[in-house]
């Protein structure tokens, strides 16, 4: 570690903040601020999702759908995600 990292704190890698921002997501809402009721920061958790992933594939905005659901003690995040076919080219090269 250099000193002039150390002095300025290294800047976090995507996934460890995605990483973070779950885990806060999923203790608030353990904790039941929302008790019964959608929770609120899906819809920014989807703004999120979008953003991130459309840094690596073009995507729909619209063909991504987040939903939490609760089954028996278990709370579920489902994330639905579709995805672009590849282009020609690369799914010819595949094939081989």
């Amino acid at each position: 570690m250099s000193l002039l990292s150390f002095l300025l704190g290294e800047k976090k890698k995507t996934a460890s903040v995605a990483k973070e921002r779950l885990q806060i997501i999923l203790a608030h809402e353990r904790v039941g601020r929302n008790p019964g009721g959608s929770p609120d920061y899906l819809p920014a958790l989807q703004r999120d999702l979008i953003a991130v992933i459309s840094k690596y594939v073009k995507i729909d905005p619209t063909h991504l759908k987040v939903n939490m659901e609760r089954q028996d003690n278990f709370e579920v995040l489902e994330v639905k995600i579709e995805l672009p076919e590849p282009p020609a080219k690369v799914q010819a090269k595949v094939a081989r």
